[in-house]
């Protein structure tokens, strides 16, 4: 298994303070989406992002290889939805991880 950085660039830098409805109401799929990833174990973190006036999302994917990774980019109802979303997709050759609460060390 390979881990990635994924970063979810909006199509203008006042996203989200500015989304409209569509937008919005797609970010909500997008949303769901994701909590979908993180129940079957590829999502390890996913969220928003705030910088200046706008925001970016990310999300930290486990999966067997780019061509996975990109595949859950490419899925994501934000990005089919035309809106002008997009995802760098950045190889993580290495990750430390916390133990999870109540596991052995």
């Amino acid at each position: 298994m390979a881990y990635f950085f994924m970063r979810l660039v909006p199509p203008r830098p006042t996203f989200p303070h500015d989304g409209t409805g569509e937008e919005m109401a797609a970010m909500k799929r997008h949303a769901e989406y994701w909590h979908q990833n993180a129940l079957v174990g590829s999502a390890i973190a996913v969220g928003p992002v705030f910088e200046g006036k706008g925001a970016f999302g990310i999300a930290v994917v486990e999966v067997a290889d780019q061509a996975a990774a990109q595949a859950l980019a490419d899925a994501d109802p934000i990005v089919t939805s035309g809106f002008g979303f997009r995802f760098d997709v950045l190889p993580m050759p290495s990750v430390i991880l916390r133990q999870q609460a109540g596991s052995a060390v």
